[in-house]
């Protein structure tokens, strides 16, 4: 018997008992779109935290100071004097936020107001889209002028033009001199609803003196390690050798480590899925032993006339690998189809991997073969005098 043969035969067995067919290829379709799907998802998140954090840049430094008291912080000045000692650092923004309401006439919104220095926009690849950005001048006269991001100015102004208007951040006037362009939501939370003052009237403002981070971007990324190395040293000397005053955050290992985790988690929910291909292959080796069953005189009549045992062992694979594939087959269906309703509805990214479908549909085929073994074999094994007897 040849493969177009059984193939027919299998089809033919299949189509004559659809419903109890469905059913058995059922454990295959959840397993293989639960694959995907998963997979699919869990490959969207790994792009979407990749996307987030190389906007940062990956020559992106981040320094926390971690001190209390007056001894254990650390100006803005000596911020950028630290940066100006180590070799291959580009740009030095020192930075201390604090989430306030800005008011503008009877409006008002929450959100983290930011006191920086004109560097800030460099290191954060912030766009002006009108007005302009904070300058030295701002910090050295403590100027009341304010930046405020592209949500904060809709939410405050509508479709009115915010240049030159007074906000109110906690009773002081600040007038705003700019306006960022969209920039969108990172790990950190939304980058378009903020405010940008002088790091000096911040200060004031909030009556905190030091900053807590400072940015630091690198020329290149092959100077990182030289740069952390030299930043640690200077931060050393300044904390008198206290190195659990501050920690530096490389943005590189940062993305190593996220992606590492997220990869971790998708491969996890793709052996669980896989449980389900597991289960399926159980489902099917059951149904196949019943047929067995079912058509021992078809398999005693056939071996009469001249079947080999070969020839009733293909058969009944053959059926098998049907069963399976054709669940494969539905399983990847609805699979894109569960991924993409998922991704409109929660609003998530999802990235659809040909390897993994490829893996998913020969695996479902496998299991077919793997769990079709017994059946059929116990099937080529009948006696044809035994088999004719059965009723």
């Amino acid at each position: 018997m040849n493969f177009i043969q059984g193939f027919k035969m299998a089809i033919k067995s299949i189509l004559s008992n659809k419903l109890r067919s469905l059913l058995t290829m059922l454990g295959i379709i959840i397993g293989v779109t639960a694959v995907i799907a998963l997979v699919a998802l869990g490959q969207g998140a790994t792009k979407s935290v990749k996307e987030q954090v190389q906007s940062l840049g990956t020559n992106l430094l981040t320094v926390n100071i971690l001190g209390r008291g007056s001894t254990n912080t650390l100006s803005g000045t000596d911020a950028i004097a630290i940066g100006g000692k180590v070799n291959g650092i580009k740009y030095t923004a020192p930075a201390s936020t604090q989430s306030t309401s800005v008011k503008f006439n009877t409006t008002s919104v929450d959100v983290n107001v930011v006191g920086t220095n004109a560097d800030y926009a460099l290191v954060k690849d912030y766009k002006v889209s009108s007005g302009r950005f904070l300058v030295q001048i701002d910090l050295d006269v403590y100027q009341k002028v304010a930046v405020i991001g592209s949500s904060t100015a809709t939410e405050l102004f509508g479709f009115t033009s915010p240049i030159g208007e007074y906000i109110l951040i906690q009773g002081t006037r600040y007038k705003v001199v700019g306006v960022l362009a969209e920039k969108g939501s990172s790990t950190t939370g939304s980058n378009d609803e903020v405010v940008m003052i002088p790091l000096t009237s911040a200060e004031r403002l909030f009556k905190s003196k030091g900053v807590r981070t400072i940015y630091v971007q690198v020329e290149t990324t092959e100077q990182i390690d030289n740069v952390v190395t030299g930043l640690e040293k200077e931060l050393s000397s300044h904390f008198r050798g206290n190195t659990d005053s501050y920690r530096v955050f490389n943005q590189s290992d940062a993305l190593s480590t996220l992606t590492s985790v997220s990869d971790t988690l998708t491969l996890a929910l793709a052996g669980i899925a896989g449980i389900s291909l597991l289960v399926g292959g159980i489902g099917i080796m059951n149904i196949m032993l019943v047929s067995v069953t079912e058509r021992t005189r078809e398999i005693g009549i056939r071996k009469a006339i001249g079947a080999k045992k070969r020839d009733i062992l293909i058969q009944f694979l053959i059926e098998s690998m049907v069963l399976s594939g054709l669940g494969g087959v539905l399983g990847i269906g609805i699979g894109v189809g569960a991924a993409q309703g998922a991704s409109k509805a929660f609003n998530m990214d999802i990235v659809f991997s040909a390897n993994i479908i490829l893996v998913a549909f020969f695996f479902s085929v496998a299991i077919g073969v793997l769990f079709g073994m017994f059946p059929a074999n116990k099937a080529a094994k009948l006696k044809p005098i035994e088999a004719l007897r059965f009723e």
